[in-house]
């Protein structure tokens, strides 16, 4: 895929998320990304947060809040792929650019339905038992295609990453839909819903490690390993940017993974403390550096 019609793409709307963006970006720079990161922002993102990712050469795109009419299409490009902002990247995947896809189709790595921390709002046959990445018996394996009989997990996609043809025609869809369909207020997960249903049979599964929730890696030793991650995706509010971890804590239960977000963060800081002092005060007021 030519790199002028293809990105990377995040959503910012809060500040308290800039470090998390910034990292992102940093991590598709380390492993030579061929494209570029888009980040979408709404009107609440402050200018002193434009400022400075503008300043580390980052597109920016504004957005209007999802009941939008128009302009949230991207369809200057001819591929995109979606990205959470509490990501970090540890290997290139430009190959996401170049998969065989239809235009109405999107890519997906499946849910992980364990719900390990028993939340209450989360659906009731999220269990163990119904995870399809329960089934996977070796890292580069994918779940089994759903059946009739399967769980209902094994048709649902996390929407950390997907992978996208942007459309007009899809867009003008999914506002149609949005606004008419009476599933989506009983939505759990507002938007992993709705690419579920909106999508249903023209979402391709894609792999766990390119949206390796940080659960997995204790929840699915089967088929995680460390070699394989991709994208590893900081879910649940507890963020590597709220406290930096000492070494004892390495053998803690994310641990090592709340230390590779570390490692890009020090890289960043000393990259940005050299070229814009000011952008670096307020990125580090975001974050938490004691131990």
């Amino acid at each position: 895929m030519n790199p002028s019609k293809a990105a990377y793409v995040t959503l910012l709307t809060r500040k308290s998320y800039l470090p998390g963006a910034l990292v992102l970006n940093h991590g598709l720079r380390a492993a030579q990304s061929m494209y570029p990161l888009v980040v979408m922002f709404t009107s609440s993102l402050s200018e002193d947060a434009r400022d400075i990712l503008l300043k580390q050469n980052i597109r920016l795109r504004e957005v209007e809040p999802l009941n939008p009419k128009g302009g949230f299409e991207l369809d200057e490009y001819e591929r995109i792929v979606l990205l959470d902002c509490d990501m970090v990247i540890r290997k290139n995947m430009d190959e996401l650019m170049n998969m065989d896809l239809a235009r109405d189709e999107i890519a997906a790595v499946h849910v992980c339905a364990c719900n390990p921390r028993k939340l209450p709002h989360y659906p009731a046959d999220w269990i163990p038992e119904n995870c399809a990445h329960s089934t996977v018996p070796h890292p580069t394996a994918l779940p089994p295609a759903p059946a009739n009989t399967a769980p209902r997990p094994y048709s649902q996609l996390n929407g950390g990453t997907v992978v996208l043809n942007p459309s007009k025609d899809t867009a003008t869809a999914v506002y149609e839909f949005l606004n008419t369909c009476d599933k989506v207020p009983s939505f759990s997960f507002p938007d992993q819903d709705f690419l579920t249903v909106f999508f249903a049979g023209k979402w391709k599964p894609l792999p766990w490690y390119y949206n390796a929730l940080k659960t997995m890696r204790h929840l699915h030793p089967n088929c995680w390993s460390d070699d394989e991650v991709r994208c590893v995706h900081y879910i649940l509010p507890d963020k590597p940017w709220h406290m930096r971890i000492t070494p004892s804590e390495l053998y803690n239960k994310y641990g090592v993974l709340n230390s590779w977000w570390w490692e890009q963060f020090d890289m960043l800081r000393n990259e940005i403390d050299a070229s814009n002092p000011e952008g670096w005060k307020l990125l580090a007021s975001m974050v938490n550096q004691d131990p």
